[in-house]
């Protein structure tokens, strides 16, 4: 008689359900499951051979440069020039002109807030002096503290960018970016107040989003491989860069749960020209090196628990308990008292 027993397995962490993972008992005339010692002879044979194993996960997501973001007018005036869409603007380059003067883009996470005179402290004074530093700017220490030596930097700066040259920074000067924009709308006009929303911009670099299933949030984690499917059947190497902590109701209540996943791509030329698209993404959830595979269908269910393989030698066979490893691609890691590379194990037919 033959019984199956189906597995439902914690391996390295995520959960994963053995479904094509059923371990076939061998049973003896009696009807009982095998138990260590000899066995009867195998049907049929597999060698124990060593393999990388990988578990992975098939899931959607979006090509595209990042979320938008809308750029707010903070200043007086009216807007006298905007950059076309797909513009990329860098640090000390105009996102656009209120009043004919450039409101140039700095970077940094911090946002400007308030005027800067000599004699004030703050994060803010370090991100300006950091931004005029890489600008090419000497002559002040970068730090908290602006000083008359910053103001004279700031003022060769104004005077560089034909606004009025008070050594005073006015926050409304600049706007704010982390790196380098690239502008996507616009959402103002040639004279418009420069007030209001001016235009959105994303990064420069393309990635994949996902929205991925909370009940998948175990198989993800930063810096795992991922494969992306572009609409040509191309594929792209990528790297899982960041998995949100904070899950997203479903649009309905049918609707999963989900957290954002962002896959980086390290070739940009192999996206050619597309900016927006629906992708395939292959996450590689497990990995495990050189280890000793062999067919799950060759795993046993013993009586006294656990699992085993049935090994053979010569005309002989006995049953030798294993322990498990990853199951991947219809094999599962295994090992034993004696097993190693070339160990013959019999499969049931």
């Amino acid at each position: 008689m033959r019984r199956s027993v189906r597995a439902t397995l914690m391996i390295g962490g995520p959960l994963v359900a053995a479904s094509a993972v059923a371990a076939a008992a061998i049973g003896f005339g009696d009807g009982s499951p095998p138990t260590t010692g000899v066995a009867p002879p195998a049907p049929a044979t597999a060698t124990v051979t060593r393999a990388t194993l990988t578990q992975t996960q098939q899931v959607s997501g979006t090509l595209d440069y990042g979320r938008p973001v809308t750029v707010n007018g903070r200043g007086a005036g009216v807007i006298t020039w905007l950059p076309e869409p797909g513009t990329v603007i860098s640090r000390g380059q105009a996102a656009y002109k209120a009043d004919n003067r450039p409101v140039i883009l700095f970077y940094g996470g911090l946002p400007l807030y308030r005027r800067l005179h000599t004699g004030d402290n703050g994060d803010d004074v370090r991100q300006v002096e950091t931004n005029l530093a890489a600008l090419g700017y000497t002559g002040m220490t970068v730090d908290d503290t602006y000083t008359a030596a910053t103001a004279a930097v700031v003022k060769r700066w104004q005077q560089d960018n034909r606004l009025p040259s008070t050594g005073t920074f006015e926050p409304t000067d600049v706007i704010r970016a982390p790196a380098e924009l690239r502008v996507t709308t616009l959402a103002g006009q040639l004279g418009d107040p420069a007030s209001g929303p001016i235009l959105t911009y994303t990064g420069t670099t393309r990635t994949v989003r996902i929205a991925l299933d909370v009940a998948l949030q175990g198989l993800v984690r930063q810096n795992i491989a991922a494969t992306v499917t572009l609409p040509d059947g191309r594929a792209v190497n990528g790297t899982v860069t960041h998995v949100g902590a904070v899950a997203t109701a479903g649009r309905t209540p049918a609707d999963p749960a989900t957290i954002a996943v962002t896959v980086t791509l390290a070739d940009q030329s192999a996206l050619g020209t597309l900016e927006q698209s629906p992708v395939g993404v292959q996450l590689v959830s497990a990995r495990v090196e050189n280890v000793l595979t062999v067919p799950v269908a060759a795993l046993a269910a013993l009586a006294e628990g656990g699992y085993g393989v049935q090994v053979v030698t010569g005309s002989t066979s006995r049953y030798v308990p294993v322990q498990l490893g990853m199951f991947a691609n219809g094999r599962v890691q295994i090992t034993g008292n004696g097993i190693v590379e070339g160990t013959v194990v019999g499969v049931p037919s």
